[in-house]
């Protein structure tokens, strides 16, 4: 009995050290193709991250929540450095979204485009949505009085963003930096998704033609918009001295809005205004923009009594007129006035 039983013994380790070899066989031996063999490489080696473009990141976040739309402006460093009275002019733009009725919570969906450092690390400062745009070769940090050879520069490299914005799907409503946001233009925009682009004017007169303002407007990404701005970004060459805002009001006067089909509404300077046409209703008016000025100075010390005004307003509700924009009415007549550089 106790030399079977040691037989037995035996056997049994012999089987068990025969079936681990074969085990240790098998692994060792196991192509990487294997999808055991796959699982635990896959465990212990970190997965390749493809890394997200960053302008793309930028408007995901910013354009959450809102229709897939984002609000975008662009600021400098001239933008951001204090004028007169120790303001800046993006301090009174994103004041205004404070004072406005409905205008808090679009502060989340809006990205500042800074055209130089300065701008960029203020914006980040701020916390809010910020991209820096690439302008190798391009000086646009001071001030660009309007017509100035920078000044038209810097439209059209915004124009090529804009377009580069419209390519990533997303809706654009644009605001220059000297328009105060009293109420949310959503509501008074019009929800007809069949319009391309809505764009504000200079002044309320249909039977002289509409005088566009690219200071303020909103456009859909679709096809018809691509060949817009693509026609529109490319007409610069043939556009010595003109600013961007020219070039496309002559494409809408000599009919290619209409070649392509685009259906545009104008809105009316009662709702989103501006210095060269006043609201004549607080009630319902929705932007003032710090248009027909030329220079910086000028825009803040008026937006600022436009700002003054609104707040009187919202604690009275009593329709007043606005303030003079006299600073920026001399603005023109200022021959003196040197940017910083």
């Amino acid at each position: 009995m106790p030399l079977c039983n040691d037989s037995s013994r035996n056997l049994a380790v012999a089987v068990a050290l025969l079936f681990a070899g074969v085990l240790y066989f098998s692994f060792s031996t196991r192509s990487i193709s294997d999808p055991i063999s796959d699982l635990l490489h896959n465990t212990n080696t970190p997965q390749q991250v493809f890394p997200q473009d960053e302008l793309e990141a930028v408007l995901e976040s910013a354009a959450a929540g809102n229709n897939n739309t984002v609000i975008i402006a662009l600021v400098n460093r001239a933008y951001v450095e204090e004028v007169g009275e120790g303001r800046t002019m993006l301090d009174l733009f994103l004041e205004s979204f404070w004072e406005g009725e409905g205008t808090l919570p679009l502060l989340d969906h809006l990205v500042l485009v800074a055209t130089d450092h300065t701008a960029y690390d203020r914006c980040r400062f701020k916390r809010l949505h910020c991209y820096k745009m690439d302008i190798k070769g391009v000086d646009l940090e001071g001030e660009k009085v309007y017509m100035s050879a920078d000044f038209i520069e810097m439209m059209w490299r915004r124009t090529h963003f804009l377009l580069d914005v419209l390519r990533h799907g997303n809706h654009i409503l644009f605001t220059d930096t000297d328009v105060l946001w009293l109420r949310t233009p959503f509501s008074r925009l019009s929800n007809n998704g069949s319009l391309d682009m809505q764009i504000s004017v200079d002044q309320n007169n249909v039977e002289a033609g509409h005088a566009i303002n690219t200071g303020f407007f909103h456009v859909r990404s679709n096809n018809k918009t691509f060949s817009l701005f693509n026609k529109w970004y490319d007409m610069r060459l043939n556009s010595p001295g003109m600013k961007e805002q020219d070039v496309l009001q002559k494409l809408l006067d000599t009919g290619f809005f209409n070649q392509l089909g685009l259906n545009v509404n104008f809105l009316n300077t009662t709702e989103f205004s501006g210095f060269c046409q006043d609201s004549t209703d607080m009630g319902v008016v929705t932007t003032v923009h710090a248009n027909c000025c030329r220079h910086i100075p000028a825009k803040v010390f008026d937006l600022t009594l436009v700002l003054s005004d609104w707040k009187s307003y919202k604690t009275s509700h009593v329709n007043n007129k606005w303030s003079p924009h006299h600073k920026c009415g001399g603005s023109w007549k200022d021959n003196d006035y040197v940017p910083k550089p």
